[in-house]
């Protein structure tokens, strides 16, 4: 047998080497790594530029001649007089600005009490018109109502978007309309529960916040230190109150990701948190009863900011006024915050610290003035974990890398020189925040869910479009 045996090589071939795969591994696997579009972020921040605005030269009856100019309208015109300029700024601006979920329709409110619901497409592409500078076309809004009160806040029925719920912290309610009816009257109206002092004089209880649970539940933030929550199945009237240490203004509220953890911030520069599932709580919703219930834990950001060696060299920390809390949609447990300062800063909510901080340079340096009269509100791009925020100082808004790793520029343990030596293709490009001027000062601030549009409200009731522009190698 062994004649038919094959003879042993004194020198075998070695097996041949795997051709290696040499295309990238977005090719491979059809999706973009997070930290593939954090490099890539760095073009996106400066692709952006203004493109259209949109002041609000609007009328109760549409357009004509026999058309009322709205509150806002009228206002507007008011700054015109020097004498008056400064008392017509305080009664002008926007005040919250909110995307529905597909983009669709863009919601907005003013201080002078104007609720308007846009068709964004159309706004965009008259944005985009070279005659955009004649005003927006009134006959493609889906719904314009001049309240007669200030509104401070607007939210879409994340269960029903064919709804937006809007409040003022000089009333006690929210009201509930329906954009598929051309009214001005609200289908529903909630209300808080009367309370008094101990001498018996009734206690104001203006809303300042809005959040909408995947049910039928509504969430409103109140001047006094209070969370109120409405079952709508079941009354107008709250059937939970969530309570803080103080009585004083809770500015923002947000539900976490889970719908059952509910954050605020206010005046006092602490954050609250509730939790809607534990003790009694659960009950308030099977029984027609009121039940108070404390925080499970609160945070004092100037407390936290100070355990931050480096800032604490370089400033005097105090407690600043929360302007704003929101989360981070592509990482959950990020809730940023925006004081009134004009600071801006992550909070981690897993690990109880704060991980990145934004503090741009202090009026009396460039010899600016800082709006204290107006809420800033900002937002989240759906991705990329960049927070889009209105100057506090100047005209424009800070484009801010608030990426969850020490890559970002504006977390705590970021290093330029590690930075540089990170392998990546990208890193010709440094990381960094960008300003973006823009043609007035923003105090709120919507990003598109799905193509990033940034729509700025200003203090002047505008509506400033920001888009992307086409990016080459080159620039």
């Amino acid at each position: 047998m062994e004649k038919y045996l094959v003879p042993a090589e004194e020198n075998p071939r070695k097996p041949s080497r795997l051709y290696q795969w040499k295309r990238s591994l977005i090719e491979l696997n059809g999706r973009l790594e997070s930290k593939y579009r954090h490099d890539l972020s760095a073009l996106l921040l400066q692709s952006y530029s203004q493109i259209g605005a949109f002041p609000h030269l609007y009328h109760v009856n549409g357009g004509g001649d026999a058309a009322i100019p709205c509150q806002t309208h009228m206002n507007s015109s008011v700054l015109a007089s020097d004498s008056t300029r400064q008392f017509a700024i305080n009664k002008q601006g926007i005040s919250a600005l909110e995307f529905d979920n597909k983009g669709i329709y863009l919601v907005s409110v003013t201080k002078s009490g104007c609720l308007t619901v846009h068709d964004f497409e159309s706004l965009y592409c008259q944005a985009n018109d070279s005659f955009s500078y004649f005003g927006e076309d009134e006959s493609k809004h889906v719904l314009h109502n001049s309240l007669g009160q200030q509104l401070d806040a607007v939210r879409w029925n994340l269960a029903n978007q064919d709804e937006v719920a809007c409040t003022s912290m000089k009333t006690n309610e929210v009201h509930i309309f329906d954009i598929g009816y051309i009214s001005s009257e609200p289908v529903e109206v909630l209300k808080t529960r009367r309370a008094v002092t101990v001498h018996g004089s009734d206690i104001h209880k203006g809303l300042t916040d809005i959040a909408f649970t995947s049910d039928s539940r509504l969430i409103a933030s109140d001047t006094n230190g209070g969370v109120n929550v409405w079952d709508r199945r079941m009354s107008a009237l709250p059937c939970l109150e969530l309570t803080s240490n103080s009585r004083s203004t809770l500015n923002s509220i947000k539900l976490s990701v889970e719908n059952q953890m509910v954050f605020g911030a206010g005046r006092h520069g602490i954050v609250y948190m509730w939790d809607l599932r534990g003790g009694r709580a659960a009950s308030a919703f099977q029984f027609h009863k009121q039940i108070c219930h404390p925080p499970v834990t609160s945070w004092k950001l100037s407390s936290m900011l100070e355990r931050i060696g480096s800032l604490k060299a370089q400033s005097d920390i105090v407690s600043k006024e929360v302007h704003s809390i929101d989360f981070d949609p592509s990482c959950p447990y990020q809730l940023a915050f925006h004081l009134d300062d004009g600071w801006s800063g992550i909070l981690d909510i897993y690990n109880f610290q704060v991980t990145h901080v934004h503090c741009p340079p202090p009026a009396w340096l460039n010899g600016s003035s800082t709006d204290l009269l107006s809420l800033r509100k900002p937002s989240w791009l759906a991705t990329h974990s960049i927070y889009v925020v209105g100057s506090s100082t100047d005209n424009g808004i800070h484009l801010l890398d608030f990426y969850p790793d020490p890559s970002s520029p504006c977390h705590v343990d970021y290093s330029p020189i590690e930075d540089v030596e990170r392998p990546s293709r990208m890193n010709s490009r440094n990381k960094q925040n960008r300003f973006l001027p823009l043609s007035e000062g923003v105090t709120a601030c919507a990003a598109h869910p799905l193509n990033g549009t940034i729509i700025a409200g200003t203090q002047l009731s505008s509506l400033l479009v920001v888009s992307q522009r086409k990016y080459s190698v080159e620039d």
